[in-house]
């Protein structure tokens, strides 16, 4: 299990924005479910944003109108006689509040107005949406997150990918096509938000260290790499000649069952046995120290991994990071991983 408020602790560190004061009091405040929490950061995204202005892009616009603008559409005028009421159709590109991104913030807020929020956050989110009136709502089902940003929109970027968490975490297909509501964020969207959030902690919290989530190339005796896949850590972390990979899990159950005995996912350790030794031919020849460690989501099951083997030359340690639990707690546990590989001066 995950207390609510380290949702936030997390998302804090994912997206640096949540930093700023206009969200601080988001942390002293209690939530009863995910979902409540990420209204409550959405509500606050969204009326910094209107201060800010909303964005607006130019939308392609076709109607009909008395006098002419931007390109004229004849055949069209002719088919719908719009010139028997002294008007033509023309096709213009206006500067619009309409935008993808907008329009993606209005569909996750009405999603969660149908959710499991408090009414007075559902009062606070309708207050903010009078200045969505001329935006579009999306099918939440077809939306294309491949959003690209810049300096003129990058204010949005926490608030879409909170959005994408609210969407992913709430809507789910039912067999006859309808949509229901579900539980807020599964395995797969906290697994992302888990990875990422000890990663930033890292960056932030041990400055010292190179945090991050570099690919690791397959040392291949022929040069041939045709189909293999790209070795993706999710955090690598090094300091003066010694490399930890980290690869972060959080699954339901942090052990697997074989014949009745409970042991590591197979899976899990060929992959950080696969990172490890790939890292440690790719730095033969240099001063180097490579090891690597699965550190799970902790959960409510009675026996929780917290071991350590050396295989082949190299460390690999199985942990559990307990996310239920003051978040205080939380850092000291990230921060003796750092110390115990890296040393008291990181």
């Amino acid at each position: 299990m995950i207390a609510i408020q380290n949702v936030y602790y997390m998302l804090s560190y994912a997206f640096q924005v949540l930093n700023e004061q206009g969200y601080k009091n988001i942390a002293t405040e209690d939530f009863d479910n995910t979902a409540e929490l990420c209204a409550a950061i959405l509500s606050r995204g969204i009326a910094v944003q209107i201060k800010r202005g909303l964005g607006r892009e130019y939308i392609p616009v076709t109607e009909s109108r008395a006098a002419l603008r931007g390109k004229l559409e004849i055949s069209d005028s002719i088919k719908s006689r719009t010139i028997l009421k002294k008007q033509m159709v023309c096709t213009f590109d206006e500067f619009s509040v309409n935008s993808y991104m907008n329009q993606i913030i209005k569909s996750t807020v009405m999603l969660l107005l149908r959710s499991d929020i408090s009414k007075a956050r559902k009062k606070e989110l309708r207050k903010l949406m009078v200045y969505f009136d001329d935006v579009d709502t999306l099918d939440a089902h077809h939306i294309n997150w491949d959003i690209q940003y810049n300096r003129n929109n990058q204010t949005y970027r926490m608030l879409i990918s909170v959005c994408y968490l609210v969407i992913k975490g709430l809507l789910q297909t039912q067999s006859d096509g309808s949509t229901k509501l579900m539980d807020f964020l599964d395995e797969q969207r906290m697994c992302r938000l888990y990875e990422k959030f000890i990663l930033e902690y890292y960056r932030r919290e041990f400055p010292r260290l190179s945090a991050s989530a570099a690919q690791i190339p397959w040392q291949l005796d022929d040069g041939e790499n045709e189909f293999l896949p790209v070795m993706q850590s999710d955090i690598m972390l090094s300091y003066q000649g010694k490399t930890l990979i980290i690869d972060a899990k959080y699954y339901e159950n942090t052990m697997q069952v074989q014949f009745n005995k409970r042991t590591i996912h197979s899976a899990n350790l060929y992959q950080i046995f696969t990172y490890v030794k790939n890292k440690e031919v790719q730095l033969q020849g240099q001063d180097h120290k490579v090891s690597g460690m699965l550190l799970y989501a902790g959960t409510d099951e009675e026996l929780q991994p917290d071991n350590s083997y050396q295989m082949s030359g190299n460390k690999i340690s199985v942990r559990t990071l307990d996310l239920n639990q003051e978040f205080p707690e939380i850092a000291k546990q990230l921060d003796n991983i750092a110390v115990e590989h890296f040393g008291g001066d990181v």
